[in-house]
């Protein structure tokens, strides 16, 4: 009797793993039919989605169809969340999930027009499920782009520090340079005390020039010309960063649309049974 329990048991929870790999594979991946499909619809959605808030910003348009937007809208935010919670369901570990960048994007999708009964007009903020489109590499075979993505993510990565140093360098030129024209030019010239003057030291350096501070004397004028020349040669700075890490670190070779079933990880080699992120098998059916 009790064999007889526990075959029973282990019946039930063979059938709840694969109608949690079935529906894993129907969510995350594009490689079968009704993934292919059902991406296809969620794409859709989202585009329809994105389109309804851009609308209601327009006055006419809300005036009009106002009621129609807002549920419209609803209606999307509560299939996106049903959408979320099945992803959070299906996977292995949902942490992992939810700490993605997907992850995390598919939550921000749904959060504003519910943040919106507390503070009215934030469901403005949803157009950030336009985001969610990045799925469409997957559905049409475009795996390629995803390792370039993961090329570029891995060389921001690698030069973060190098930049974070470039950066301090650029913080510490232009509170100089804002002090020295401060003490240079006089308050008429807009230059009324040195946070204005480090304002318009960073507009010069970055070749924006608004035009709204400008400097009269000679002394000033020779400064600001060695400052937006100066600008030029900083703004390479750190494109050739980036730039010497991705030859560096370039990713090669074929990667599937595979998705791991139990951190949701994806970027795959082709040819890959485990993951590369947990080590779990890729294809837990075979």
């Amino acid at each position: 009797m009790d064999y007889l329990w526990k075959s029973h048991k282990a019946t039930d929870k063979s059938r709840h793993q694969s109608w949690r790999l079935k529906l894993h594979e129907i969510i995350f991946e594009a490689d079968t039919r009704a993934g292919k499909v059902f991406d296809i619809i969620l794409i859709l959605a989202i585009l329809l989605s994105v389109s309804a808030v851009m609308l209601e910003s327009i006055p006419a348009v809300k005036q009009q169809y106002g009621y129609q937007l807002f549920i419209a809208e609803w209606t999307f935010t509560i299939l996106f969340s049903a959408e979320y919670f099945l992803r959070i369901t299906t996977v292995g570990r949902p942490v992992k999930y939810v700490t993605s960048f997907f992850g995390v994007v598919d939550f921000l999708a749904i959060v504003p027009t519910y943040l919106s009964l507390l503070l009215p007009g934030t469901q403005a903020l949803a157009v950030i499920r336009i985001l969610r489109v990045l799925r469409i590499f997957r559905v049409l075979k475009l795996v390629q782009y995803l390792g370039e993505a993961q090329s570029l993510v891995a060389a921001l990565k690698a030069s973060r520090r190098k930049i974070i140093v470039f950066m301090f360098t650029v913080v510490s030129l232009v509170v100089i340079i804002g002090s020295i024209m401060y003490l240079v030019e006089s308050e008429e010239s807009g230059f009324e005390s040195i946070p204005h003057s480090i304002y318009w030291a960073i507009v010069t350096l970055t070749t924006v020039g608004y035009g709204d501070i400008t400097p009269q004397t000679d002394l000033g004028k020779m400064l600001s010309a060695i400052v937006m020349i100066l600008g030029y040669s900083i703004l390479a700075v750190p494109t050739g960063i980036i730039t010497a890490e991705i030859t560096m670190g370039a990713v090669k070779g074929r990667i599937s649309t595979q998705s791991c079933p139990e951190c949701s990880a994806e970027g795959h080699d082709a040819d890959a049974e485990y993951c590369k992120f947990c080590g779990q098998p890729l294809n837990p059916k075979s």
